[in-house]
């Protein structure tokens, strides 16, 4: 049995789209592993769905099977990613489907990770289970833009965020400059990524918390990645005083045994990194051991320069620039308008962003 290319009904298009749904919902929370919609249908009714549970375990496949109160044989499953066929920390999810006799498969997209690409199909097609792909694949496809990055690269997908006035400025202390539905919005960004990377500067300007202070999300924020080459991050703040939940790691260069001492016994984690012939960090290494740590998406606060360096370096997949009403007559603000014109340079695309933020105005270049 074979269905042509554009067959697939109204109805199918309906149910991927629940699918779509529930996969983004769920996007950024589940590890290193991609966020996965599952629909399961029987005689043109819903059964049972599922979505990749936190940390990526279980597979949306297994949630929805395990809780379908409903016989699952012969049933039509819906899937945003194809299932996976190989034996993990879990069994492949194809196993499932076969066990559970399932009529049909329809998945959206292909999986990039080379040990399920384009496997699944022929394994569900041996054991009569009919299969078809490619429903709504490019809705699918934007969903899986940073995990298929990550795949493909094996680096961290960075998204950059800065607040600044309507004047491009920014202050080198924690003046809020943009309003409160801004700064929700910046906590929801933060408890969509892994991790969260500044520097020893903004720490010690700022004392930020750098957590998602939402509430209900609250065990969702991110791990602080700080860059600090010569340890001269301040021990009263709040970052170092309350460095385990959420986790703290420090990269540096230094031979400080007694601040490193300090820093160990507080918890945080200490990443030492070699210095390149400038006497500074080489970004692109540094941040391949962020990938190695587990951290695969990554949020980025910091100040000017390394924000204008990351941008000049290509690091940026995305970036957020938020900008306020208000004018700053600050002696001390920083021009920030070089960094807008290298993001308009960098970026192909860009869009404002409708938000409800008030009188602020947030931009989207990606």
């Amino acid at each position: 049995m074979s269905l042509k290319k554009d067959s697939f009904s109204s109805l199918d298009k309906e149910y991927m789209r629940l699918a779509i749904n529930l996969a983004k919902n769920q996007k950024g929370l589940t590890g290193v592993n991609p966020s996965v919609g599952c629909i399961i249908v029987k005689n043109k009714e819903i059964i049972s769905y599922g979505v990749t549970n936190f940390n990526g375990r279980p597979h949306a496949e297994t949630i929805a099977l395990k809780k379908s109160k409903k016989k699952i044989a012969g049933s039509t499953v819906y899937l945003t990613l194809e299932p996976c066929s190989h034996f993990g920390k879990t069994p492949p999810c194809t196993t499932s489907l076969i066990k559970a006799k399932v009529k049909k498969v329809i998945y959206s997209v292909e999986d990039s990770d080379i040990r399920s690409s384009n496997k699944a199909k022929k394994i569900l097609k041996l054991n009569n289970v009919f299969t078809k792909s490619g429903l709504l694949k490019y809705e699918t496809r934007k969903l899986y833009k940073s995990y298929n990055y990550i795949k493909k690269n094996k680096f961290p997908y960075i998204i950059g965020k800065l607040a600044c006035s309507s004047d491009l400025s920014i202050l080198k202390n924690k003046t809020f400059i943009t309003n409160e539905y801004s700064r929700r919005i910046s906590h929801l960004l933060r408890y969509k990524h892994q991790g969260i990377l500044t520097t020893y500067k903004t720490i010690n300007a700022d004392n930020p918390k750098l957590t998602c202070r939402i509430n209900g999300l609250e065990k969702f924020s991110p791990t602080r990645i700080i860059i600090d080459k010569n340890l001269k991050i301040n021990l009263n703040s709040y970052v170092i005083k309350n460095s385990t939940k959420p986790k703290t790691i420090i990269f540096h260069n230094s031979k400080n045994f007694d601040k490193i001492k300090i820093l160990k016994k507080r918890g945080v984690k200490l990443v030492v990194c070699d210095m390149e012939n400038d006497n500074n960090f080489d970004l692109k290494k540094l941040l391949k051991k962020v990938f190695e740590l587990g951290i695969h998406t990554l949020i980025s606060e910091c100040g000017k320069e390394l924000t204008y360096k990351m941008i000049s370096k290509k690091l940026f997949k995305e970036f957020y620039l938020f900008q306020s009403h208000k004018v700053l007559n600050n002696k001390h603000k920083i021009k920030v308008l070089d960094i807008k014109k290298n993001l308009s340079k960098e970026f192909l695309y860009k869009n404002f962003v409708n938000t409800y933020l008030d009188k602020d105005t947030l931009m989207h270049y990606y």
